[in-house]
């Protein structure tokens, strides 16, 4: 009948003895590493996830005016479409100073949309709006506007992309600008702001 063939296992580590294996010479035996004395007066540091101080109470306390509104670019196109100017329709929607804020994604995506985006661009491009440098590599703007309102709860969010809208109701405490009936509205915003309820 012959042996049966038995399969080869390939990539088997020999078995090796531990250096503080009781079997090896107390000389070439390794030492086990002396236990540090804890220093009573040291700072003692724990990863504990930091929450922002602004969240302290019910609603972000560095939100005020005027306020800081991150620009997504679609939101730049349909205020177009809707025949809205940005910067008026803003302060009638917050009652309150609004500074328009692009980052370099926003500008590059409005950039890549061509010439038929042309007047989207001329509005990106207002020297009232505040220009805001990208570190990172890429221009998906989305990524970019969550990573920076995750950083730094100052902002305002406009933007009409459902997807973005999602991603951001899950950070606390950044409101988040849209448009609808031909106006801009604003949701996640505390009473206390004066935001108009509709």
């Amino acid at each position: 009948q012959g042996k049966q063939k038995k399969a080869r296992k390939y990539a088997v580590m020999k078995r090796m003895i531990s250096l503080r294996d009781q079997r090896i010479n107390e000389k070439e035996r390794k030492k086990a590493p002396a236990k540090k004395k804890e220093d009573p007066s040291a700072i003692k540091e724990r990863e504990v996830p930091q929450h922002p101080s602004c969240l302290f109470f019910q609603y972000n306390t560095q939100l005020g005016p005027p306020y800081h509104i991150l620009v997504d670019t679609n939101f730049i196109n349909f205020s177009i479409k809707a025949k809205l100017d940005l910067v008026q329709s803003m302060m009638d929607c917050l009652y309150a100073k609004c500074i328009p804020c692009i980052t370099d994604c926003v500008m590059g995506e409005i950039e890549k949309l061509g010439q038929k985006y042309r007047v989207a661009l001329r509005i990106a491009k207002d020297p009232r709006f505040e220009r805001l440098p990208c570190m990172h590599k890429g221009t998906y703007a989305d990524d970019c506007l969550v990573q920076r309102v995750t950083q730094h709860k100052c902002y305002i969010v406009a933007t009409v992309d459902k997807e973005l809208k999602r991603r951001i109701r899950k950070i606390p405490g950044v409101p988040i600008m849209y448009i609808s009936r031909h106006r801009y509205n604003i949701e996640r915003m505390p009473d206390d702001y004066g935001a108009p309820r509709f």
